[in-house]
């Protein structure tokens, strides 16, 4: 099969998941509150998902670490998807929008980890470049944020949930294009887990990383919630604001591009050492300001406080585990790194929020700041190399360019 029908096949499902993410995570707090959710149940209703998210990540990462076949799996949860969106779509209470949200939350969260674990796996597999396919994730990102911008300010908040359904029920047809065969049962012709999940979590520099790159993602957690609905309260209309959404995704996708080059120059630890300290300047200067000028400038610093920690951590995952391991690695970090910590960060968010208004952006400069003294003992306790398990036959590694 042609280099590019590989990569065209696994960046599908990448596609349609982030298209409804991107326009969720602009405008879902636009959703909640057009249905009468207060500021601190959106914080309770994040955290919540996120704890559930855990969980299920956790559970369902575990499962396809013992039997493999991610991709039936993946198939099952978007079928589920779908009945979700139906159930959002009759919910009014913040009762009812509470318990659809933990279905939503075991649903939503387990597939990305399992996805990104078959996306390394294959690329690393095939001689692609994972940056440059995960790059289409960020595209779809683009249209489903500024598309929702132009739904909302022409038809209202009830169209964020419809543009979200218009990639969901494409989920399931293209994870069917994923691989069959379970990366581990290829690589190792085993039918039993490589390692105990036990002997991963032992290790100091796996704990460590999780925490930085936890913490880095978790600190997005005002904006994701809140962004939106401060910049609206300062009267930036709803098309601006998309524009300001994709242009963060925009972004990213240069940085992406060139993702093996920076991972050269700086490393695994440099690269989330690069999305922590953008952090710092991100957030502090956005507790302040409002000026769409600024915003711009602020919006293109996502391009290191996501998208630079996420190349980080996935060349982490990459050296640290054998692609055996590709799955749990990525679902327990999901889960514990980004799932649990962002879990507790966006209930104080809300609490924070609530009281102090942009202000809550501050906490996140300090959530930024104890990333970076994780990620400085991170680089002074691993040597680069594999922590467990044992390495399979060799491949192109992360790269890019």
């Amino acid at each position: 099969m042609p280099k590019w029908l590989t990569g065209l096949k696994l960046a599908a499902y990448g596609g349609a998941y982030f298209f409804a993410a991107g326009a969720f995570m602009s405008y879902w707090p636009v959703w909640l509150r057009d249905r009468g959710i207060t500021d601190t149940e959106i914080g309770t209703l994040f955290m919540s998902r996120q704890i559930i998210a855990v969980i299920a990540t956790l559970s369902v990462g575990w499962i396809v670490h013992r039997l493999g076949g991610p991709r039936g799996v993946i198939v099952a949860l978007g079928i589920g998807a779908i009945v979700m969106m139906v159930a959002y779509q009759f919910s009014y209470s913040f009762l009812a929008i509470f318990v659809v949200t933990m279905i939503w939350g075991f649903l939503w969260s387990p597939p990305m980890p399992l996805y990104d674990g078959v996306l390394v796996t294959e690329t690393k597999k095939h001689g692609l470049d994972y940056a440059r396919v995960r790059m289409w994730s960020s595209v779809a990102f683009i249209f489903g944020t500024f598309l929702a911008g132009i739904a909302v300010d022409r038809y209202g908040p009830p169209w964020v949930l419809y543009v979200g359904m218009a990639s969901i029920v494409l989920l399931a047809p293209f994870a069917l294009l994923l691989p069959a065969t379970p990366p581990r049962a290829a690589a190792t012709g085993h039918d039993h887990a490589p390692f105990r999940v036990s002997e991963l979590l032992r290790q100091p520099p796996f704990l460590l990383f999780l925490l930085a790159c936890g913490l880095c993602q978790a600190s997005h957690s005002v904006l994701y919630s809140f962004g939106t609905l401060t910049w609206r309260g300062a009267g930036i209309d709803d098309v601006t604001i998309s524009a300001l959404w994709a242009e963060s995704v925009a972004i990213e996708i240069v940085l992406m591009l060139f993702g093996g080059w920076l991972l050269a120059k700086l490393g695994v630890c440099g690269l989330i050492a690069l999305g922590l300290t953008a952090g710092l300047v991100r957030w502090t200067a956005m507790a302040f300001t409002t000026e769409l000028w600024a915003l711009v400038l602020l919006q293109a610093l996502h391009s290191c406080t996501f998208a630079a920690c996420h190349l980080g951590a996935m060349a982490f995952l990459q050296r640290a585990l054998p692609a055996h391991g590709a799955a749990i690695g990525q679902s327990l970090y999901y889960a514990l790194g980004t799932g649990a910590t962002q879990a507790v960060v966006y209930q104080f968010s809300g609490i924070l929020y609530s009281q102090y208004g942009q202000h809550a952006f501050l906490a996140m400069t300090v959530v930024s700041a104890l990333g970076l003294c994780a990620l400085l003992l991170l680089a002074r306790t691993w040597n680069g190399g594999l922590l467990v398990g044992h390495s399979e036959a060799k491949g192109p590694s992360l790269r890019s360019g």
